[in-house]
């Protein structure tokens, strides 16, 4: 089938199947939302996206991997790049740290070698270029021509079982290539295995070190056409070998033989496995038993358009839609799923846990999506909320601590701060269940009183001291958050001591502030400020500030807003300096970390701890601020090319941002459901909830021009809050903007503070 003919096919089924979907009421029937995803949005720039085909949350994300290592090839893949050496079976989406690229997969003709194992090593002879007039992607499914062997390539995925399609020319000398060998950055094996089993399956195993120091990961291959032969090696010596032959080292290459003719067709099906190859194949037997690619197809599809169904939005403007969709559809590549279909899984403890009561999660990037993908999360997805919470709390049992950053089971430890605290507070503050509430509490509790990671220091001191510990400020002031939120949930459980001792450290980021400066700033133990302050710099290590400077440090305090303001010493002080960050220029120094991206002034929206400062002005009654600065965000740092976001995708983080946003509120607070007003760019969205209910959003007179709300109303009746809270989203019902092109006199511009942050 040409690509052509397939994109039609595609098309049409979506509608087909959309027709077909249920209705929740008459607003809410399913449409064909696939059709506005641009998956090549992100994969140029520093956006760092997958690229392949996979289903939402699934385990496989199969797709191409280019030869090229590097910071910008985390993913495996660039929008610059022309190579593909590999279709590999998981990747990693967004991050600014390279692993995985597990499970190999090349057609090629004609003898390769296979190298030394380092993908980038361009005398492997294995890899091919090509052409992007000839690639095809879309949700759930992706197609290339190979031109060195002129081979067409197209992948589709269920969850656990990636699909490939590969369609020969006439060759007496075809081959698969699977590679357990080679590998791309922070990636190196460690032990791999496989076993020829029969002319039609080969099963193996492959164990790495890297960003997860600990991965396994196993799988079982079935082809749609027996081979005539197998060649197993682990350097460039490959040997014809008998059915039942197996090789264990630490890269082994195996590569089945055919003869092909001319436009052949040769079908590979790859289940994986955290936990075995039984497993494997008992996940192919349960989701791909059969061998109908397009039905394959058009199921990963309806998957996808069953999830981008949750939020169906208007707007004139289908830019604003592909970008919407897009990002939509990046925020559901993780945290994917980590266990097999009978919910065996792999813990944290590095063991096998048979008859898992939960679905099992992993790739918690959680320093970034604690912010709004998680937030997002428990919006649209809320029947996924007791197992993301029964995953972390079963890591803190196996590990003594809940994630901070987690991949395939392994804790990384990446980035600072405890944020997972933070992320199960949000689940128990908005009436999350179908967990262990006390254990919840325990969890949190205990992760915040370990001696790790600054801890000790935290509460010797009461803050993490420059000369004691690096980035001893950026750890404090993300330990302060979690803190918050963790005295927010004692406040609620009755727990009076913990609530005034959790309370107490919540405003640790105070110890930082230098009156003088206007400014946070490293603090010796002995109480001294470090010298030589320039608020501008930042290096990229040893230093006070993770990827950042003190002029976006200043403001990461989204859980007491009006404690900060107080540090100013007046209201017209704090708006000063708030103003003054948008608008300054200053160099970041020569050893600036590049996640430092997306500026407008000094404001980064490219990295996360900026995230929710736009959204502070409504706590102080200037909420047509915060509407300039949302909407020159979302029109001029995301867009519907490849170089459509600012910084790295962060695993959803930088996508839900602009979901959020464009719908018209944030959650600014760490925990608890207040969702600050912004400024609404869909004309309407039918968002579905809790219970199958629908909350919809409409924002009237709403252009370019007319961004500042004027009033609003909430299931009919006059709103004068500047937040929406959780429960009146899940709840159902109708949000309705008034937008104008002038800032209101009177909506939003006479709030208290101290109201506002539950003090």
């Amino acid at each position: 089938m040409n690509l052509k003919k397939l994109s039609y096919l595609l098309i049409a089924s979506g509608l087909l199947l959309g027709a077909c979907s249920g209705k929740n009421n008459q607003n809410s029937s399913s449409e064909n939302l696939t059709q506005y995803v641009d998956p090549y949005i992100g994969t140029g720039d520093h956006g760092h996206v997958f690229v392949g085909a996979n289903v939402p949350f699934g385990m496989v994300q199969l797709g191409p991997t280019n030869i090229t290592a590097g910071w910008d090839w985390v993913s495996g893949y660039h929008i610059s790049d022309s190579t593909i050496w590999g279709f590999t079976h998981m990747h990693l989406n967004g991050t600014g740290i390279g692993d995985l690229l597990d499970i190999a997969f090349m057609p090629v003709t004609g003898d390769v070698k296979l190298g030394k194992g380092v993908i980038e090593d361009k005398e492997s002879g294995m890899y091919s270029l090509f052409s992007r007039d000839r690639e095809t992607v879309k949700a759930g499914y992706y197609a290339v021509h190979l031109d060195r062997y002129d081979i067409d390539v197209e992948l589709t995925a269920t969850s656990r079982v990636g699909f490939h399609k590969y369609t020969f020319p006439a060759s007496d000398n075809a081959k698969i290539v699977i590679d357990l060998k080679s590998h791309l950055n922070w990636d190196e094996p460690t032990d791999t295995y496989l076993i020829y089993e029969n002319d039609s399956t080969v099963s193996g195993y492959r164990y790495s070190k890297g960003w997860a120091n600990d991965q396994r990961i196993f799988f079982t291959a079935n082809f749609s056409k027996p081979m005539k032969g197998f060649l197993l090696s682990e350097n460039e010596d490959p040997k014809d070998i008998k059915e039942g032959t197996e090789l264990k080292a630490k890269g082994v290459y195996g590569q089945a033989l055919f003869d092909t003719q001319d436009k052949e067709e040769i079908y590979v099906k790859v289940a994986l496995s955290p936990v075995s190859i039984e497993n494997a194949k008992l996940n192919m037997q349960a989701e791909l038993s059969g061998w109908n690619f397009e039905q394959t197809i058009a199921a990963a599809d309806k998957k996808w358009n069953d999830e981008l169904n949750k939020i169906q939005i208007q707007t004139d403007d289908n830019a604003v839609k592909r970008t919407f969709y897009t990002a939509l559809y990046h925020t559901m590549i993780a945290p994917s799923e980590f266990c097999d279909v009978n919910m065996d899984y792999r813990g944290a403890d590095a063991q096998m846990h048979k008859n898992g009561s939960f679905r099992n999660y992993t790739t918690f990037s959680l320093w970034d999506t604690y912010r709004a993908a998680h937030p997002l999360m428990t919006i649209i997805h809320p029947e996924k909320m007791s197992d993301i919470i029964n995953t972390m709390l079963t890591i803190y049992r196996q590990q003594g601590k809940l994630p901070v950053w987690h991949l395939t089971g392994c804790e990384t430890d990446c980035m600072v701060g405890n944020p997972g605290i933070s992320v199960v507070a949000d689940a128990i503050l908005k009436g999350y269940g179908g967990f262990d509430k006390e254990l919840a509490y325990e969890a949190m509790k205990n992760s915040a009183m370990l001696d790790e990671r600054g801890l000790g220091y935290l509460r010797q001191y009461g803050y993490i001291p420059y000369d004691k510990d690096p980035e001893g400020l950026s750890k404090s002031m993300e330990y302060a958050i979690a803190d918050w939120t963790i005295a927010q949930v004692a406040k609620q459980m009755g727990k009076t001591e913990d609530y005034d001792y959790f309370l107490n450290r919540s405003k640790a980021y105070k110890h930082y502030f230098d009156k003088e400066t206007g400014f946070v700033r490293g603090l010796s133990s002995d109480g001294q400020f470090r010298p030589d302050f320039n608020p501008f710099e930042s290096v990229h290590r040893d230093n006070d500030y993770t990827e950042g400077n003190a002029w976006q440090y200043t403001w990461l305090v989204p859980h007491d807003i009006q404690g900060l303001m107080d540090l100013f010493g007046s209201k017209d002080a704090f708006v000063t300096k708030l103003d003054s960050l948008f608008v300054v220029e200053g160099s970041l120094g020569d050893h600036a970390s590049p996640d430092i991206s997306g500026l407008i002034g000094q404001y980064a929206h490219g990295n996360e701890p900026s995230h929710h400062v736009l959204y502070m002005y409504p706590y102080i009654g200037q909420p047509w601020k915060t509407a300039d600065k949302v909407r020159q965000v979302l029109s001029e740092l995301y867009h519907d090319r490849p170089a459509g976001l600012s910084g790295n995708e962060d695993v959803g983080q930088m996508s839900a941002w602009y979901i959020l946003s464009a719908l018209g509120f944030y959650q600014v607070e760490p925990a608890g459901g207040k969702y600050i007003f912004g400024s609404p760019i869909v004309k309407t969205a039918v968002v579905k909830v809790k219970d199958g209910k629908t909350f919809n959003i409409t924002a009237k007179n709403n252009s370019s021009a007319n961004k500042y709300i004027q009033s609003v109303t909430l299931n009919g009746l006059p709103y004068d809050k500047y937040y929406i809270s959780f429960k009146d989203i899940e709840s159902g019902g109708t949000l309705e903007f008034t937008m104008g092109d002038k800032p209101s006199d009177t909506w939003g511009t006479t709030v208290d503070v101290l109201q506002a942050t539950g003090e």
